[in-house]
């Protein structure tokens, strides 16, 4: 495919503190057979090796790898790095991949492929995530964006599906590319939210506006590590900032004067442990006891069933 400026890919990469996986991510990026691309790398105060290794590569590749740091060298979290990063970004569409996560060698080309040939804004990936970097004998899992594949999906409909507020799963940074316009328009990343839920304010914003085409191509890979930021989180504060994140889109739909009420109405369940957890109890039970009578109730059918064939069988026998 052949590309021009007006198909250059920003690649914003943040780190902290990530020496022994940032080289093979920089060389998943070095080894797109798409061409049009830049790197941005941004270091968040990192205080061990990964600054050298950044620094290095913007050297050698410096047509192509830009380092980038805070003023001080200080450490501001996902959100404002990324926001360095969309500042100083001179392509048209952004993709972003962590520094411990790799791309498979087409991945840039297929994305860009996909973001001209459908009306969208933004373009996502299933996402392999990788357990076997650590372990050879454990199994990798692909999981899929968790609403219909291959299929463009107009506003808000993913907001209704996809984890925060339904229950399919969200996609993972590392496999979308998003026009930059679009973010621009949207006010980039949220830099409250440091951590975890952090593209989640981006994504709930963007679901709302535009439209988004779901692919069930697989060719990026998100490491699974104990140590991760995700992962830590989610064994802490994961309630805290869960709670604190659908209280901020809440402001956010009702500042805005959202019309659509079936995404009102699913935020107010979500909220519903936390500002009635009594109540949310009584529900929750009720569907499980539900859910139990409906099992014995068919158990009953069942044996009626069997019965009235038994009895059928010995009748014309």
């Amino acid at each position: 495919m052949k590309s021009s400026a007006a198909h250059k890919v920003s690649i914003i990469t943040c780190f902290l503190n990530i020496e022994p996986y940032l080289e093979e991510t920089i060389n998943s990026v070095l080894q797109q057979d798409y061409e049009q691309w830049e790197l941005l790398l941004i270091d968040d105060g990192s205080t061990d090796g990964s600054t050298e290794i950044a620094k290095t590569f913007a050297s050698h590749y410096a047509e192509k790898i830009v380092y980038l740091e805070h003023p001080g060298h200080i450490n501001r979290g996902s959100s404002a790095s990324r926001n360095l990063g969309l500042e100083k970004a001179t392509g048209s569409f952004i993709a972003f991949i962590d520094a411990d996560d790799v791309w498979l060698p087409s991945y840039l080309s297929i994305q860009v492929k996909l973001i001209h040939q459908y009306p969208a804004a933004m373009v996502c990936q299933a996402t392999e995530y990788w357990y076997s970097w650590e372990n050879p004998q454990k199994k990798n899992i692909v999981i899929p964006v968790g609403a219909k594949q291959d299929h463009l999906h107009l506003p808000p409909q993913l907001s209704l599906s996809l984890y925060p507020l339904g229950q399919g799963a969200a996609p993972c940074i590392c496999g979308m590319l998003i026009k930059k316009e679009v973010i621009d328009r949207l006010g980039g990343f949220d830099e409250s939210f440091m951590g975890m839920y952090d593209e989640q304010v981006l994504l709930s914003r963007l679901y709302l506006q535009e439209p988004v085409f779901l692919s069930s191509l697989c060719l990026n890979r998100y490491r699974q590590r104990p140590g991760s930021l995700v992962h830590s989180s989610q064994e802490s504060d994961y309630h805290q900032v869960r709670k604190r994140f659908l209280e901020w889109f809440e402001e956010y739909l009702y500042s805005h004067n959202d019309s659509s009420p079936a995404v009102v109405r699913q935020l107010e369940k979500a909220l519903l442990p936390y500002r009635k957890p009594f109540l949310y109890f009584v529900k929750s039970l009720s569907a499980q006891n539900t859910g139990h009578k409906i099992r014995k109730g068919m158990k009953k059918l069942r044996k009626k069933v069997k019965k009235y064939s038994t009895d059928i069988s010995r009748r014309f026998s």
